[in-house]
């Protein structure tokens, strides 16, 4: 059904939240101590001290990354008709490169289709992290035409991601246990499933993707970047980047701020933050889409929460959440509609304000015990197709997230601390995402990044996108990312939903295609609704 597809775009293309599952939350967390101030980790680039900038890289390539350089890729027809695919080289470890450890990276393309002069490459990235940027740019990202006429469009599934040597952690059946488990324990033994859950969910990608996961962070994939441009040509990397793909386009122009060229970072991130901040910030950000969302369905007679007020209908939510905990909901399937994969499947539709009368739909029929709908909406977020496998996504995901910044929380009495604050932020949502957060706490990996600003000094113009109602990447997060980027320019949509481009509104595209196009940035702080 079209609303499912518009909902799964939604769930790969954005930033993960503060669930079982993502609980690192989009684009940070970590287990334990990260890299001391100023010490050169393990991707090859400078860590940042708190509070300090990400420093750029030198001019110069080294020479032994020259071979990566300098490859030349083979081209050939593959998935979509008018696209081409190639695998890209690049170092499992930027400081020991060698042809036995390389990593194989999926790229796809669709050239200029013309009229007018070719412009360039054009890099997309949809977010996750963990979303494949082959398949959104196949699926949705050829339009505008205007755009595609002037590009070669190009995308690179991320190390780890989908068709780049994907991390792999569990079976499907064990996912299916997993996205089931409750992630508001009422009882010590329940909280102990919960943290047993974690702790067999990483112990299931070191088994499988041992290798691989110390080598997956947002400075890596930046890197792999830069080789990508080198080797289509380019002298600059233009880019768009939804979501989490705002933190890798911003974490490449802070290494490569020369090397920019005209960059859209659309949902913006704000990587200054730390893991706690970063959870506390998103479970406010979707309780103000459920506010949102609960405004425009209390004003209709048919509304399942009723029609008294926010507050109501968020007790009414709650309430059902609650019943759900004690008996999950039959749905026609052996798989049951239990508590954390309704909370997944009202989550999943605040990311789009378009899902609004279908989640009405379905939390009617939840609350008349039939949890089918609300259990589609759950499996779109977690890529789970209805013969039971699921997408590589959920598996990246906290593999970037628990590499990329300390965890927010690392035992469950700093979680039980930390309730009051989670559940101010969202009285709906804030258990569920406060325990969340605690996911990192069991990672097999030491983290090897921290929170830092990003200056890019020397960068051209870079546009930050940010929409005053998103729940994934607070609108705050847009404006701190464009107050750190030494040339960025802030465009705002007063919305909902999840990002801001490609969704509707014609002020918002038609400042992104003109830069993209000719060059020219909106005036600064331009709203558009």
């Amino acid at each position: 059904m079209a609303t499912s597809r518009l909902l799964r775009t939604s769930a790969a293309a954005l930033a993960a939240t503060a669930l079982l599952i993502s609980g690192c939350s989009s684009g940070s967390s970590s287990p334990e101590a990260a890299a001391a101030p100023g010490r050169t980790a393990e991707a090859g680039a400078q860590r940042p001290a708190d509070d300090a900038s990400l420093a750029p890289l030198p001019a110069a390539t080294p020479a032994n990354l020259r071979p990566y350089y300098d490859q030349k890729l083979s081209w050939h027809p593959c998935g979509v008709a008018g696209f081409e695919c190639a695998t890209l080289k690049a170092p499992l470890d930027y400081t020991k490169p060698g042809a036995a450890t390389d990593l194989k990276l999926a790229v796809a393309r669709k050239k200029a289709t013309g009229p007018g002069s070719r412009i360039g490459s054009l890099l997309v990235n949809p977010g996750g992290p963990g979303g494949s940027a082959i398949d959104y740019l196949q699926q949705y990202a050829p339009q505008p035409a205007a755009v595609r006429a002037r590009y070669d469009m190009v995308a690179m599934d991320p190390r780890g991601v989908a068709r780049s040597e994907p991390v792999e952690c569990l079976s499907d059946k064990q996912m299916d246990r997993y996205t089931q488990t409750d992630q508001t324990p009422d009882s010590p033994a329940e909280v102990n499933k919960l943290t047993t859950a974690y702790r067999n969910f990483a112990k299931g990608c070191e088994s499988h993707s041992g290798k691989l996961l110390p080598h997956v962070s947002t400075i890596e994939a930046a890197r792999d970047m830069d080789v990508l441009r080198a080797v289509l040509g380019d002298q600059k990397l233009n880019y768009v980047g939804s979501s989490y793909g705002t933190f890798l386009g911003a974490t490449y122009a802070g290494l490569y701020p020369p090397r920019v060229g005209r960059m859209v970072l659309d949902g913006a991130m704000n990587p200054a933050l730390d893991s706690r901040t970063i959870n506390i910030d998103q479970t406010a950000g979707f309780n103000t889409a459920f506010t949102a969302f609960a405004k425009d369905c209390i004003k209709r007679k048919d509304c399942p929460l009723g029609t008294k007020s926010v507050q109501d209908a968020g007790r009414q939510l709650s309430a059902l959440f609650k019943k759900l905990d004690a008996h999950p909901a039959e749905t026609g399937e052996a798989r049951k509609l239990t508590e954390s994969l309704a909370t997944t499947g009202v989550i999943a539709a605040m990311y789009d304000n378009r899902a609004w009368p279908v989640l009405r739909q379905y939390l009617a029929q939840a609350k008349a015990g039939n949890g089918r709908g609300l259990l589609t909406l759950s499996d779109s977020y977690y890529e789970r197709d209805p013969s039971g496998d699921y997408a590589n996504q959920m598996y990246a995901n906290p593999a970037v997230n628990c590499l990329d910044l300390p965890s927010a929380f690392t035992t469950p009495d700093q979680v039980r601390a930390s309730l009051p604050s989670f559940r101010k932020a969202s009285p709906v949502f804030g258990e569920s995402f406060a325990w969340a957060s605690l996911n990192c706490g069991y990672w097999p990996v030491k983290p090897t990044g921290t929170a830092h600003r990003i200056v890019a000094k020397g960068a051209a113009p870079i546009l930050v996108v940010g929409t005053t109602r998103d729940p994934a990447t607070p609108y705050v997060w847009a404006k701190a990312l464009a107050s750190q980027l030494s040339s960025a320019t802030l465009l705002t949509y007063d919305g909902d939903g999840h990002t801001a481009y490609g969704r509707g509104s014609d002020c918002i595209d038609t400042a992104i295609n003109t830069y993209l196009l000719e060059g020219t940035v909106p005036p600064n702080g331009k709203h558009c609704k």
